[in-house]
């Protein structure tokens, strides 16, 4: 299947622009380019905000200071599921505004009660403290429903990009420590391997949004040593024990880099033992989940998500 011709528009605007060639800028100028280009495109790839119950910005302490997050509550259903989200953006980009319509959308969805993460960004916090955020988050959940209203033993985790990396790396990490139990991980395109050698990356390295030189760039600040890319907090791929993790749904997008990655990790999931439901999304490339005007494919990956976390 073909790039359908609203995402071939924004993709022939996006390579034309000079702005989103951020590997040529700060860290800083590429957030403010990046919002910039965010805000004038999301009329064109977002519907209106959802309305919830209600959304409040809180704190918490983690174990390296205090961590934003953004708890959104559907309704009033009892019991609610406790989704953690954890946003995508190279661990150097984004925010709890900018994922905000993606997290309303999943919560109205699922009738659940979802919690936005606002980590540490790279370079001024380099890995794994953004890693250690979004695990002590997903733990203060497990612990306070008091103040976010989901229910604690329907904990599920879920993040798109190097969101989804940090998805994988919290189940990881809560097996080994045995501390939270985590029912479901939901990894929407996830960067899975931090050596950048899959094929997809070769074969899709520009002109499809994200690109082979704005991964190194991300990559290049998020690290603190060059041999950060083979710990498996960083490359979750190169985990040497994939089982008793929790039911995985991984998506991915026909046209972007990180499909192969994407494919492998669900692939040594299920060797694992694993229950895993695997989609790649035809026509679609990376980031389509926030643009749910430009394709009914969009909306159809959200349902898909809500079918995984239903049964």
């Amino acid at each position: 299947m073909s790039i359908p011709l609203k995402f071939r528009l924004l993709l022939w605007y996006l390579n034309n622009k000079e702005g989103t060639k951020i590997f040529n800028m700060s860290p800083e100028e590429a957030r403010q380019s990046v919002s910039g280009i965010s805000s004038r495109a999301e009329m064109l790839i977002e519907y209106k905000a959802i309305l919830l119950n209600r959304i409040f910005d809180y704190q918490i302490k983690g174990r390296n200071g205090i961590i934003p997050i953004r708890i959104y509550q559907a309704g009033t259903k009892p019991n609610p599921a406790t989704i953690l989200f954890f946003h995508g953006g190279g661990f150097v980009l984004n925010d709890l505004d900018s994922h905000d319509k993606i997290c309303r959308r999943i919560a109205r969805d699922n009738e659940a009660v979802v919690i936005a993460v606002d980590y540490r960004l790279a370079p001024e916090f380099k890995f794994p403290a953004g890693v250690y955020d979004a695990y002590d988050a997903t733990q203060w959940a497990a612990k306070h429903p008091e103040i976010h209203g989901g229910d604690p033993d329907k904990l599920i985790v879920m993040g798109d990009s190097a969101g989804g990396n940090f998805a994988t790396v919290v189940c990881q990490i809560a097996k080994e420590t045995a501390e939270i139990n985590i029912r479901k991980q939901v990894l929407i395109y996830p960067c899975t391997d931090g050596r950048l050698q899959s094929p997809s990356i070769a074969r899709l390295e520009d002109g499809y949004l994200l690109t082979k030189k704005i991964m190194q760039w991300f990559l290049d600040h998020y690290r603190s040593h060059p041999d950060d890319i083979f710990h498996p907090y960083m490359s979750p791929l190169l985990a040497e024990d994939f089982s008793n993790l929790p039911p995985a749904f991984v998506l991915t997008a026909q046209y972007d880099p990180l499909k192969d990655e994407g494919t492998k990790y669900a692939e040594q999931l299920k060797a694992g033992g694993t229950q895993v439901y695997f989609k790649e999304y035809r026509g679609m490339i990376h980031g389509f989940i926030g643009m749910p005007r430009l394709s009914r494919i969009v909306l159809d990956a959200y349902s898909d998500i809500r079918s995984f976390l239903s049964d």
